[in-house]
């Protein structure tokens, strides 16, 4: 049960903050948000406030925010179809109900014989038991009314696609850029509560059986030398017992103010084929009360560190240094974050965060479907001038959506082979 929590923690905060990322950006580009959704498929759980319906997903496998003009709109208003209008005392039209119109009260049926519900807003026809034709003017935000479900109509300038370039291409962008700050926030937060690594040459936690331990060493001392080579930060503590593996190394400390020499012998540890460093069994020193400063320095480090770390991975997948068998999808995830979870919050912030950081990457590969892919399209549209065919694109993207659905299943089937069926 805690794993799921964890889970359903850790999956909820990242697409949400992926998903706020459009959304807020859409707001401030005034397009209509039609939902907001945590997850796919069915619905558990919905509200609506405002213009946008909050909803809650069965699926844990994304998320979306439903923006004005990127699906068809609601309903084309033609000329013969019978519609009923709701209108308030200035004559202007606040519903337009287009079926099981007897359950309103006071509704105008009206004959279409011309609409436009997207740039000049009105209806011209023929109300039942008229023969003058009638224009109604039609309120910005209007609704239709079907099946007793309400939908707020979208004026062209509410719509993505009529916002200019630079709009549209910060709004997608932004999902991507909130996975990254969210990371940078977490990993400031943990610098700041457990602490921060810092250069001063001082031992740090001690690795049961290691060499440091085995020698006599202790959390805390402060290493002045080794083999009489002056140490003046960790960094040089790190080299020198790197470039010593199955090799006695001299240490002189300072321990509660007496000095010290103790011998060490660093264990042998292969990197590359033929290749051995050596290490002690010692963590770093921790600042235990770093300033806001340090904790932001820190989180700023570990953001970048890790993205440079995932670029690195997806480098080897393209050059077939990895297999397809080496990724993980949802069941992957989930039965990582149960190992994290046993091993303390802290740990389990920071596999949130590394999280975090993957799913921006990836959704800024260029790749259909992507955010990544949809940016690629708005770069093309900055080259020629004007935009890709919608219905092109849009084909595009749906290829691409049903091969990334394929490779999720490929992937699950993997995670549940590796650890279910083994």
């Amino acid at each position: 049960m805690n794993t799921v929590i964890a889970f359903i923690i850790i999956f909820g905060a990242l697409v949400f903050f992926h998903e706020l990322g459009h959304f807020v950006f859409a707001k401030r580009a005034g397009i209509l948000c039609r939902e907001f959704a945590i997850g796919m498929g069915p619905k558990v759980l919905a509200f609506k406030r405002n213009e946008t319906q909050y909803t809650i997903r069965l699926l844990p496998i994304g998320g979306y925010v439903r923006m004005a003009g990127e699906d068809p709109e609601m309903v084309d208003l033609k000329p013969g179809f019978r519609v009923g209008l709701l209108v308030n005392q200035d004559e202007t039209v606040q519903k337009m109900v287009i079926n099981n119109k007897d359950r309103y009260p006071n509704l105008r049926v009206v004959e279409v014989a011309e609409a436009d519900i997207e740039h000049e807003l009105y209806i011209k026809g023929y109300e039942e038991g008229e023969e003058t034709l009638q224009t109604f003017t039609i309120a910005k935000d209007a609704v239709f009314v079907e099946d007793g479900v309400e939908s707020q109509i979208a004026p062209w300038n509410r719509q993505f696609n009529s916002k200019s370039l630079g709009n549209r291409a910060i709004t997608i962008f932004a999902g991507p850029l909130m996975n990254f700050v969210l990371a940078f926030i977490v990993f400031m937060i943990i610098g700041f509560l457990q602490g921060v690594p810092t250069q001063e040459p001082l031992l740090g936690e001690l690795v049961e059986d290691g060499a440091a331990a085995e020698a006599g060493l202790q959390e805390g001392d402060r290493i002045e030398g080794i083999n009489g080579q002056t140490v003046a930060e960790w960094s040089d503590l790190t080299a020198i017992i790197e470039e010593n593996p199955d090799t006695e190394v001299t240490m002189d400390i300072l321990r509660n103010g007496d000095a010290m020499s103790f011998q060490v012998t660093p264990d042998a540890v292969e990197v590359a084929e033929g290749s051995d460093i050596g290490r002690i069994g010692v963590y770093g020193p921790i600042e235990s009360s770093p300033s806001p400063v340090q904790a932001v320095v820190f989180g700023g480090e570990q953001t970048y560190f890790f993205t440079v770390m995932i670029f690195d991975a997806l480098g080897k997948l393209v050059t077939g240094q990895f297999t397809i068998d080496a990724l993980s999808g949802p069941v992957g995830i989930y039965k990582s974050t149960e190992i994290v979870a046993q091993t303390g919050i802290y740990n389990l912030m920071h596999w949130g965060a590394i999280l975090s950081i993957n799913l921006g990457i990836m959704n800024l590969l260029p790749l259909p479907a992507l955010d990544g892919g949809r940016l690629l399209f708005f770069g093309v549209e900055a080259l020629r001038g004007k935009p890709v065919d919608r219905h092109k694109e849009g084909m595009v993207h749906f290829v691409g959506f049903a091969l990334l659905m394929l490779l999720m299943i490929v992937v699950t089937w993997n995670d549940i082979q590796r650890f279910f069926l083994q």
